[in-house]
């Protein structure tokens, strides 16, 4: 598949249940998960600078790290998603783009977050999406990847009896862990934590925090 394979059809599995997606998952989707909130406070607090949510839906996310006050701005495929985060946001700036070729100048971002955003990425590309994380990170920003954990992916067809389906891939942390090593990275902070279910959640999640060194390995 190629790029422009997957990303239509994310952009159109997006578009397509954008309105449906926000009805059913109202507020910021952290309600229930302590953990979650924390790392993210956490995140908050390592980062000094202007952060990108990339891949970022609806805004909710977006909206909560602005309350965390960082400097956000969300960037999604979906203009049905982006148009979602304006109107729950109006305060914010989102952008439409693809996250394998952001359109920010090198070192532009201080911090960045992909909230189980990569998961429509290939595997075969995952090396492509993290050096351009790297990229569009200065010396010493932080990267904050979630995602669900494990090895056999969730394809979801026809979801709110919409025409269209799209594959939810899972990831072994490990192995995101070192290709986030390979890309330059040095990762800070790895937590798996099993799903709780009493919010339904079908696996175990990964969520990791990742630096670019202020300095480049020997």
């Amino acid at each position: 598949m190629t790029d422009a394979d997957f990303l239509t059809a994310t952009r159109t599995f997006y578009d397509a249940v954008a309105e449906d997606y926000a009805d059913h998952f109202p507020g910021d989707g952290l309600a229930g998960r302590p953990l979650d909130r924390a790392l993210l406070g956490v995140f908050a607090e390592l980062v000094a600078g202007a952060v990108a949510d990339l891949g970022c839906g609806p805004g909710r996310l977006t909206g909560y790290l602005a309350g965390l006050g960082l400097p956000v701005f969300g960037l999604d495929l979906s203009e049905g998603m982006l148009a979602i985060a304006r109107r729950e946001n109006p305060g914010l700036r989102f952008q439409q783009g693809s996250m394998l070729a952001l359109d920010l100048a090198d070192g532009a971002l201080a911090g960045a977050v992909s909230w189980y955003s990569s998961i429509h990425t290939p595997a075969d590309r995952l090396p492509s999406l993290f050096a351009e994380f790297h990229r569009v990170l200065s010396p010493g920003g932080q990267l904050l990847l979630a995602f669900q954990a494990g090895d056999v992916p969730r394809r979801h067809d026809r979801p709110w009896g919409r025409p269209v389906c799209l594959d939810f891939q899972r990831r072994r942390p490990e192995h995101m862990a070192d290709l986030l090593t390979r890309s330059g990275f040095a990762v800070v902070s790895r937590t798996v934590r099993e799903a709780i279910e009493p919010l339904a959640e079908p696996v175990p999640q990964a969520i990791l925090i990742a630096r670019r060194p202020r300095r480049a390995a020997p």
